[in-house]
């Protein structure tokens, strides 16, 4: 009887452990562990406020629904992620989409992060993700360069300074350039300067180079600072930019285009808007996601999609193994609960992603540190943010879609079809 039961007890602890991976770890966990995590939560959180609130305006929402979708994914994926290194939250890609497909209205963002969040489980739950598997590389290139262009050019306005332009990409081209004339010399003073501050702490970054335990105190110590410095290098700039405009402020000008206020204090708990109340009448669900179409398919897929590309080159780059249908709950889960706390959806963000696994993070428990700093950012620092200047944000998304640009891609579709002309 005694070995029946331990029996039982065996397989019912190895299904906790597959449907709850911290079970695995959590078990193995050391100090030193702890030391390297909280630097890694810390790294990342300095990098993920700034972008939050970036990623919102590509998306179209009021900046705090950038830091509202910046937590949920931290906790939830400490409990349920099967990768070490992979960060969840807004990246570039998926609030391009959530613009496209949510109407720059926080009503129909919220919920399709819900609807998005119960097509992940679905798919986890009957192991749907080898779907992934038939998308082709091209296309994913393809999409992804087009959206950095999309998406940068989309800041030029900002960087500039420029008011009222469409949000439609070729009106917007067409205006920015006829407009350009009206650009404010301050905005677009204090934009290159942070353009050119994050593009060279971005290279000296790659090039720092390797340092030895024999070298001497004073070498790796100017090693850590550098390194710290490049690493959170988005904070910094919007730091420098922001008091910059807080001590023209003070003396009574303001040559900078500011974010404007924020509100202040935790999003509120409550189950996300299953129709939207105007002054003239009343959207329903089924009107809601009719008009979101076939976003409810796109934003699922590619959330995903990047999760899992991103998951699936750090578990070989740092050797170990990830579970694809368990990503896929992770995911789920995080952009359910995540509609619960006011979020739109979010995804893996590469960047994040390889600011934790360079900085040595051990365990998803780095993501517990993240999700706490943004969560003090939005209970206590938010009247701080009033003074960040929009062309310092813009910089900042810019930089960070630069990478995903591959000119490579036309090479690879230009041979593409010359195949297929001559098959």
């Amino acid at each position: 009887m005694a070995g029946r039961n331990q029996g039982c007890w065996d397989r019912w602890y190895q299904t906790a452990q597959k449907r709850l991976p911290v079970l695995r770890w959590l078990p193995r966990y050391s100090l030193q562990w702890l030391q390297l995590d909280i630097i890694a939560g810390v790294t990342v959180g300095l990098t993920v406020v700034p972008q939050a609130l970036a990623y919102a305006e590509v998306a179209g929402l009021p900046l705090q629904y950038g830091l509202y979708s910046s937590f949920m994914g931290c906790f939830i994926y400490c409990l349920l992620g099967t990768s070490k290194d992979v960060t969840l939250g807004p990246t570039a890609i998926m609030s391009l989409l959530v613009s496209s497909y949510a109407f720059h209205d926080p009503v129909y963002a919220i919920l399709l992060s819900f609807l998005s969040g119960c097509i992940q489980l679905v798919m986890g739950l009957l192991h749907l993700g080898f779907l992934l598997d038939f998308i082709s590389y091209p296309v994913i290139k393809g999409f992804t360069s087009a959206a950095a262009v999309t998406i940068g050019f989309n800041q030029v306005k900002a960087l500039l300074g420029l008011q009222n332009i469409p949000r439609q990409f070729f009106l917007q081209v067409y205006y920015t350039f006829s407009r350009i004339g009206e650009t404010r010399a301050g905005d677009a003073v204090l934009g290159l300067i942070c353009l050119v501050v994050l593009t060279g702490l971005q290279q000296m970054k790659n090039r720092i180079p390797k340092v030895y335990r024999m070298e001497r105190l004073s070498v790796r110590i100017s090693q850590v600072i550098v390194w710290a410095t490049a690493t959170a290098r988005n904070a910094l700039v919007v730091l420098f930019a922001g008091l910059v405009a807080y001590s023209f402020q003070v003396t009574g000008s303001q040559p900078f285009t500011l974010t404007g206020p924020i509100p202040q204090g935790l999003p509120p708990f409550r189950p996300p808007p299953f129709s939207k109340v105007t002054p003239n009448e009343t959207v329903h669900f089924g009107e809601m996601v009719q008009a979101m179409g076939a976003g409810l398919a796109v934003v699922p897929l590619m959330g995903l999609l990047e999760t899992v590309a991103i998951a699936k080159a750090f578990a070989s780059q740092n050797n170990y193994q990830i579970d694809l249908d368990q990503e896929l709950l992770a995911m789920g889960f995080t952009n359910l609960f995540g509609s619960f706390v006011s979020a739109y959806p979010v995804t893996g963000s590469f960047g994040r992603t390889a600011v934790n696994a360079h900085t040595g993070v051990c365990s998803p428990a780095g993501g517990l540190i993240t999700g706490a700093l943004v969560l003090l950012s939005l209970a206590f620092l938010t009247s701080l943010f009033y003074y960040i200047p929009k062309a310092a944000l813009a910089a900042v998304i810019i930089c960070a879609v630069a990478p995903m640009f591959d000119a490579r891609i036309f090479r690879t579709l230009w041979q593409g079809w010359t195949w297929c002309r001559s098959a």
